[in-house]
């Protein structure tokens, strides 16, 4: 019989994903992670493979948790409430961007920018997470439509693209060091641009009146 093992499995993936969020991947090796969960080199390769194998675990985890983060905010309730979900979800990315004051971004965006070029597992992964996201956010802008609360003319697709990008490009930016406020700035500008019907008709009004001609008394 294999002997149990003596370690939590949870606990030990928790410490590694810590060691490879701060580190990366290239910078972390099998002896970091070693010394990160208190075992040896040997139950880790039993239990969980190569250092490959293991990043895949970890970041596997992580695209998981981004979802059902997402999905807490983003599904369920009444269409009336549908722009109010979609503002907190984008508020909370913003707010978590703002708070990264050790500017280590999302392991999520750090997995896909070291390895999705060359590492297909990372690359299907990371394709999962923003087909999921931007079904979320399409559910949740169509309900807001359907409740008069955005233009129901507007490509709903387009605009959840328009938030995701908004939200993910959030965490970067706050990586590279832009300032909290303005990241929150943002997260109210980005909803603020979502057309609603009142905007769409005087932004109509406005663009085909025809222009004024000058008054002959102030020439």
């Amino acid at each position: 019989m294999p002997r149990p093992r003596a370690f939590d499995e949870r606990d030990v993936l928790e410490r590694a994903r810590e060691q490879f969020w701060t580190t990366g991947y290239a910078g972390t090796r099998m002896d970091d992670i070693a010394r990160a969960t208190g075992l040896g080199k040997g139950s880790l390769y039993g239990a969980f493979g190569d250092k490959n194998a293991l990043f895949h675990r970890v970041f596997a985890d992580w695209c998981t948790a981004v979802v059902e983060v997402a999905g807490e905010q983003l599904t369920g309730g009444p269409d009336e409430e549908a722009l109010g979900r979609l503002s907190a979800y984008v508020h909370l990315m913003a707010e978590n961007a703002a708070v990264d004051t050790e500017h280590r971004g999302c392991l999520l965006a750090k997995g896909v920018a070291e390895r999705a070029q060359h590492d297909p597992t990372v690359n299907k992964q990371s394709a999962q997470v923003m087909t999921a996201l931007l079904a979320l956010l399409r559910e949740e802008i169509v309900a807001a439509q359907r409740n008069g609360d955005i233009d129901s003319a507007a490509d709903s697709e387009h605009l959840a693209a328009m938030l995701l990008t908004v939200v993910r490009g959030l965490e970067a930016v706050g990586k590279a060091g832009l300032a909290p406020e303005v990241l929150r700035a943002t997260a109210e500008t980005a909803m603020a641009a979502l057309p609603t019907p009142g905007k769409r008709k005087r932004h109509t009004t406005e663009r085909d009146a025809p222009a004024a001609e000058n008054d002959p008394a102030e020439s």
